[in-house]
């Protein structure tokens, strides 16, 4: 298995998916990109660390850091090792008292856990290929072969209170569109991020 090391681009809106966002990996010694979808806690979790911005409480990945350091744990690496049916899986390969496990993760939990640790990311050969986008010729309206806004940091990851308010945007346009499944998945995400801060 052949590992290639990649690092965050950025992250943005996904025009796909409702209340999710893209995170988009770049190859270090390449011209591949890696679009995620993930959920928005995690980009959130993700911005947060990326842009330094220390939490009021800690965040579930930031608790799994204090724990980690309590006991001497060490994360080595995150490997994207694995794609089935449009979902990929990783691996946080960590190390406490000499002993290496690699441990099965959600790729957006591994990576906000690898932001905290400064873990090194890679991705599989295979996985760039099947899913890798590579760069193309500028156009207009894009730079270095990337749409401009897929290169936007979105302001509502790292602000609460205007994610709140994108969410509670969505869900009054879901119970508009009598989309009750959306409406109550959108509710749910809010009372969680209000319970939080």
């Amino acid at each position: 298995m052949r590992k290639l090391q990649v690092d965050i681009l950025g992250l943005s809106t996904s025009p796909h998916t409702n209340g999710a966002y893209a995170l988009i990996l770049y190859e270090l010694e390449g011209k591949r990109k890696l679009p995620i979808i993930i959920g928005g806690f995690e980009a959130q979790a993700i911005a947060l660390k990326l842009e330094n911005i220390k939490p009021p409480r800690p965040f579930t990945h930031d608790l799994f850091k204090n724990i980690a350091d309590a006991f001497h744990l060490h994360v080595n690496e995150i490997i994207i090792d694995e794609l089935h049916n449009e979902t990929f899986y990783a691996k946080v390969v960590c190390e406490v008292n000499g002993e290496v496990h690699e441990i099965d993760a959600r790729p957006s939990d591994a990576i906000a856990i690898a932001v905290r640790f400064n873990a090194p990311l890679f991705v599989t050969e295979e996985i760039m290929n099947e899913a890798g986008i590579k760069e193309e010729q500028k156009e207009e309206g894009e730079e270095d072969g990337i749409p401009l806004e897929t290169e936007e940091r979105v302001a509502g990851l790292l602000n609460p209170e205007a994610l709140l308010d994108e969410l509670q945007a969505a869900l009054n346009d879901a119970i508009s569109n009598e989309n009750y499944e959306e409406a109550a998945r959108l509710r749910d995400e809010i009372s969680r991020m209000k319970r939080r801060s």
